[in-house]
């Protein structure tokens, strides 16, 4: 199941203003890489309720493996939102340490 939802891409410019609109297909599978570490505070919840408006339960967060900062922000995230059951590292073949698996209530 998938639908299409406009997201806002920030940063802003320097009037404020956002740039442009991204649409982004909901899928069940958020690959954060294209998009600033400022932006996950929105971007997250916001694809989160597309996902679960949509019927999703079972959602795909890919952050990378990096440093383990933008996993850690993902998870501090998702710790505070209540349509989240659960979540957990993805498996060895989902990404593993790179992903998280978001279980929606």
């Amino acid at each position: 199941m998938s639908s299409k939802k406009s997201v806002k891409k920030q940063p802003r410019n320097s009037k404020g203003e956002f740039p442009q609109t991204v649409t982004l297909e909901i899928t069940g599978e958020l690959d954060l890489h294209s998009f600033n570490p400022r932006d996950v505070g929105s971007l997250v919840p916001e694809y989160l309720k597309a996902c679960k408006d949509a019927g999703i339960k079972t959602v795909r967060i890919v952050h990378g493996k990096g440093t383990g900062t933008l996993r850690r922000s993902v998870h501090s995230i998702l710790k505070d939102l209540d349509m989240v059951d659960s979540f957990k590292i993805a498996g060895l073949h989902q990404g593993h340490w790179g992903a998280t698996l978001v279980f929606l209530k």
